[in-house]
């Protein structure tokens, strides 16, 4: 079987969604031939506007017929899976609809597209949610679909980055790193990942256990200047923003960094698909503190690989940091089982395998 991976997402473009085909992609069993048709040069959507995606129709059409295509994994339900549905009423063409959780809450918000995802998802061969959040939204929305739909969650790559001694020994001189607790936190600076609430339940820490600890913000975004307004003036050596990470940086981080924290939160339907950054902290045998929204639960297993905590409650987000801080054996443990399971349940040639039976 010949299969085609439509998607508007797919690297070098930046994301989850882009890393998670990427990977599919990279890792598709080796006795498979997995064809890409994505809009890296804008060819699928060339413009903006409610009809931006017809382009997307003929280059679908296009492409099944000069690579003899008999499959076609749909890597957006709107508005590639609209040109999948218009195709598949021409020739017979099987596909399948990837999920990853916004793609699914942002089909839903209006009846026209609950209307046309409805249509889309009935004739679907397949379906695959990324996490066991979106497949629950997918069974309350379209019950009939249960016996056709599987999760294949995010996976990662089993070996972790070397990082250069020198450069980890210079983190620890230039920040006086010596007998601290370090936190990190790391992602794109937006409501939903919390950093807010960390910063808050940091601050109302006793001042026997605050001090001991340095916590660090990796990334950039929109909340930037906010979440350094909120930072207490007796904390600003001990909350500190680094900016934009490059990646083997971002691995050295997470070597030297004691607990990962990003207690993430459903925002208005805005919530985190998986979290695959909890899966790269526990791959470097660090504990996570992680929010109990969207498919966060299928990354982190609570009290196994971390603490799972109420996003909305700066007094649970604080306990939690209290007892990995106070407990070196718990932090330890966390870690360990983490990385044993991100390396026995997530790896990349095992989830490319799931995805590729399930389908075939």
């Amino acid at each position: 079987m010949k299969t085609l991976l439509f998607t508007l997402e797919y690297p070098p473009f930046n994301g989850g969604v882009a890393n998670y085909y990427g990977n599919l992609a990279k890792y598709w069993p080796i006795d498979e031939k997995l064809v890409v048709l994505d809009n890296n040069k804008n060819e699928l959507m060339p413009r903006q506007g409610i009809f931006a995606w017809l382009p997307a129709i003929f280059c679908l059409k296009r492409k099944l017929t000069q690579d003899k295509i008999d499959y076609v994994i749909v890597g957006q339900i709107l508005p590639l899976g609209t040109a999948a549905l218009i195709v598949s009423f021409f020739r017979p063409i099987k596909y399948a609809v990837v999920l990853h959780g916004m793609d699914l809450a942002f089909a839903l918000r209006s009846p026209r597209k609950q209307l046309v995802s409805k249509l889309i998802l009935k004739k679907a061969s397949n379906i695959i949610c990324a996490n066991s959040f979106v497949q629950e939204k997918l069974f309350e929305f379209l019950p009939s679909s249960k016996n056709k739909t599987t999760i294949v969650n995010p996976g990662i790559e089993s070996g972790v980055p070397d990082s250069d001694p020198d450069d980890i020994e210079n983190i620890k001189n230039n920040y006086n790193l010596e007998d601290k607790i370090i936190l990190l936190s790391l992602g794109r600076l937006v409501k939903r990942k919390g950093v807010d609430r960390t910063i808050e339940a940091l601050a109302q820490l006793p001042d026997q256990l605050s001090h001991k600890l340095i916590y660090f913000i990796a990334g950039a975004g929109p909340r930037e200047e906010y979440l350094k307004q909120l930072v207490p003036p007796q904390f600003v050596k001990k909350i500190i923003f680094l900016g934009e990470l490059k990646d083997h940086e971002k691995w050295a981080w997470l070597k030297l960094c004691d607990i990962f924290v990003m207690p993430s939160r459903d925002i208005s339907g805005d919530f985190e698909g998986f979290g695959i950054v909890y899966l790269e902290a526990n791959l470097c045998n660090k504990p996570v503190i992680a929010g109990t929204s969207g498919g966060v639960r299928d990354a982190v297993v609570d009290e196994e690989t971390g603490l799972l905590v109420d996003p909305d409650r700066v007094d649970e987000i604080g306990r939690s940091v209290v007892r990995l801080m106070s407990d070196p054996a718990l932090r330890e443990r966390l870690g360990k089982q983490g990385h044993d399971r991100a390396v026995r349940e997530f790896n990349w040639e095992k989830q490319a395998s799931i995805f590729c039976k399930f389908i075939k």
